[in-house]
């Protein structure tokens, strides 16, 4: 554990990934035993067969001074332990995100009721709130159970919207706001390009261009910077060319592999565990642990939080991607949700309840690499690093996948461990060949044109806030790279921008094309929220 922040990354990158994890998983198994089962640790749990708790050995570095010996934990869900598989079986998880980047967060991942659920019904609109010139998706009007760490009386704010997985982690609530507001950008400039369009065409054709957005924010700005941009186009995760791609295959079955959300646990070493305020001028003004923020919506709507979050988000640097895990993510994790916490533990207890093959196992899929020795090992681990394994496992056999990815050294051209990428690429591959919605295919229902899959391609996360993020005006053109001399900031009008005119339906009648002023939120927000 320590505390090093990265020279080439900023939050904004860790806080985008975590929301896009979180719309193909689902939060259950944590709140399993936060909520449902915090007493795996007292007399109680050791009459339920689900509590599985992580005991504290009485020279841990951590808690040796302290009287805590145990850190609840309970079984992931699966189909197994519900009753619906024998358990003679290998644990199949249950998640309850859709396997498809559908942005399933913000619209939900049912039709009824929950897609629904947050529809205003009128030019397409998500249901919206205004308050203190800002707009917010809908409040819960009753209770505030979901938000458990809001501040009362001043912290009111809970999203009451499809996904309560929203009000979670600080991250993900975030992108889940400016997301919320750029689909109504994108259908309020819908209805004065197209007139004549009714709020089912309205609302469908923005959460298309809002899903496609996201998707090449992330599949072409975002992973390339983590993976290496030749890595991914080597591997077909990427395109060269502007134009369409069709790999759609419909005996692929669309779902998630066990490995994908237990890999992702290493990004906790890019995770800082203080969030910083910054003003919109870019002065330094406080620092906060980013563990309070879980389940906390309300800290977002008071006062100018939110600006200095958002200027925050492209200002900071995340945690060095190192081999270290900032000490707050590591013992506290969610707050004051429990009383201390050990996330890795907890990884490598669910890894072993899902029988996940060892480590050498992964590598000899991935790259044909035959490990017999510790001393094998050497070919993708420092030496000092095989020295702690050959100290804990007495097996080669033995290392778990998520021990030996924590200190593999980061691949050629990228910034992640090598067996991290096969995991995660091989899942971002069947994504894209299993849904047939994927935005670049150009012979799905409602396809693109071709000068339309253009203008998507012009999407950035720098774009993303100057439009929905509160009061930026500058920043960076890669807003997922620290300023630099290299990155320097600049108007938002530098920017370029997806051009909405592509969109036009001539069946409407001629409309002389104001490009600035329909796609300047600002304009929209006074003209069509703050009204």
């Amino acid at each position: 554990m320590g505390k090093l922040t990265d020279q080439t990354f900023t939050t904004l990158s860790t806080n985008f990934l975590v929301f896009m994890t979180s719309d193909v998983l689902s939060l259950h198994d944590t709140v399993k035993y936060i909520a449902w089962k915090p007493y795996c640790c007292l007399p109680k749990g050791k009459t339920d067969r689900a509590c599985v708790p992580n005991m504290i050995p009485d020279d841990d570095p951590v808690h040796r001074f302290s009287d805590i010996r145990c850190l609840n934990m309970t079984r992931p869900e699966s189909f197994q332990s519900i009753g619906c598989t024998k358990n003679d079986t290998v644990p199949e998880r249950i998640l309850t995100g859709t396997p498809s980047f559908d942005l399933s967060t913000v619209y939900g991942n049912s039709r009824k009721p929950l897609l629904e659920k947050g529809r205003l019904y009128q030019k397409g609109l998500l249901k919206y709130e205004v308050d203190n010139g800002r707009v917010w998706p809908p409040t819960i009007k009753t209770g505030l159970d979901v938000c458990l760490s809001n501040q009362l009386p001043e912290e009111k704010r809970c999203h009451d919207i499809p996904e309560k997985g929203a009000n979670s982690l600080a991250g993900i609530n975030l992108v889940t706001i400016w997301l919320w507001r750029q689909h109504n950008l994108i259908a309020t400039a819908l209805s004065k390009i197209n007139p004549c369009w009714d709020d089912h065409k309205l609302f469908y054709t923005a959460r298309d261009i809002n899903i496609a957005i996201v998707m090449q924010i992330f599949y072409y700005e975002l992973l390339p910077a983590l993976f290496g941009y030749e890595n991914m186009l080597r591997d077909g995760v990427i395109s060269s060319t502007s134009g369409f791609r069709d790999f759609y295959d419909n005996k692929l079955v669309p779902q998630i592999s066990l490995e994908f959300p237990f890999v992702l646990r290493w990004f906790h070493t890019t995770q800082e565990g203080d969030m910083k305020l910054f003003d919109t001028e870019g002065h330094y003004l406080r620092k906060v642990p980013i563990v309070n923020f879980t389940i906390r919506t309300g800290f977002f709507g008071v006062e100018d939080n939110m600006d200095f979050v958002t200027q925050g988000n492209f200002r900071q640097g995340s945690a060095k991607f190192d081999y270290v895990v900032d000490p707050d993510i590591v013992n506290i994790g969610l707050g004051n949700h429990q009383r201390s916490a050990d996330l890795l533990t907890s990884d490598l207890a669910k890894n072993r309840l899902f029988g996940l093959q060892p480590y050498i196992k992964y590598r000899e899929y991935c790259f044909k690499q035959s490990f017999k020795t510790f001393d094998d090992l050497k070919q993708t681990i420092d030496p000092e690093r095989v020295e702690l394994l050959r100290d804990v496992y007495e097996n080669i056999e033995d290392i778990d996948l998520l021990a030996g990815i924590w200190l593999e050294r980061p691949l050629s051209g990228g910034r992640v461990p090598p067996t991290l990428y096969c995991i995660l690429v091989e899942q971002l591959l069947r994504v894209m060949r299993s849904d047939r919605h994927w935005y670049e295919r150009p012979n799905r229902p409602n396809a693109f044109t071709y000068e339309q899959l253009l203008e998507i391609r012009k999407a950035s996360a720098a774009r993303l806030l100057c439009d929905v993020g509160d009061k930026v005006t500058e920043i960076q053109k890669r807003a997922f790279y620290r300023i630099s001399r290299n990155n320097p900031m600049c108007s938002c009008k530098e920017i370029d921008f997806v051009n909405l005119w592509a969109w036009k339906d001539q069946t409407c009648g001629t409309t002389e094309p104001v490009f600035d002023r329909l796609y300047d939120p600002a304009y929209l927000f006074q003209t069509e929220f703050l009204k």
